[in-house]
């Protein structure tokens, strides 16, 4: 299964007019769900903004600044990761340039795991959502209007149902909200 999980604003963008995103920065109650969401992914499949906002979990120390962290950190520099970038030569850590097209690569990465793949960065993940090969929507909204910005999700020419699975809330009041693409069945708690 093919999953896009990105922190969102209430009004639909990953980030802030200037580009900016600090208000998804999850506290220690969401590092949880964190570590448990991505540990049970086979492959990561990123942008090249995402893959450079993520890269110091890989490389700095820093980042492994109590328990919880260094466990996302462990997780994280174990996962495979498959870069999209036209502008990059080389990645670090556990991860590879993408050398296919979404589409090629999305499925590729379905083949070689067992597991749900994910797929980040609201550019990439949009034309895996026009290609209809999002199966699942994973949104932790935060509450916070930031009136522009990238969006969180791409125009569409067709109606995507959807199915909700689960919701959270935290102490925070950041709502995680899960949606599998409707296939007929009924919708489970």
């Amino acid at each position: 299964m093919l999953v896009y999980s990105m922190g969102v604003s209430v009004d639909g963008f990953i980030n802030d007019r200037e580009g900016g995103f600090a208000w998804t920065a999850p506290d220690e109650e969401q590092f949880l769900l964190h570590n448990a969401l991505v540990g049970a992914l086979g492959t990561y499949l990123c942008g090249r903004r995402l893959y450079e906002t993520m890269l110091p979990w890989e490389t700095d120390p820093s980042m492994r600044s109590n328990e919880i962290q260094t466990a996302f950190a462990d997780i994280w520099c174990a996962l495979p990761k498959v870069v999209f970038s036209r502008t990059l030569t080389s990645v670090e850590g556990n991860a590879r340039l993408a050398t296919g097209s979404v589409e090629q690569e999305v499925a590729a990465a379905l083949d070689a795991t067992s597991k749900d793949v994910s797929i980040g960065g609201a550019t990439l993940a949009a034309q895996a959502i026009e290609l209809g090969l999002v199966d699942e929507l994973q949104m932790f909204r935060n509450p916070v209007i930031v009136g522009g910005g990238t969006p969180h999700l791409p125009p569409v020419t067709d109606d995507v149902p959807l199915v909700l699975r689960e919701t959270t809330t935290f102490g925070s009041g950041i709502v995680y909200e899960r949606y599998r693409r409707a296939t007929g069945e009924p919708a489970q708690p």
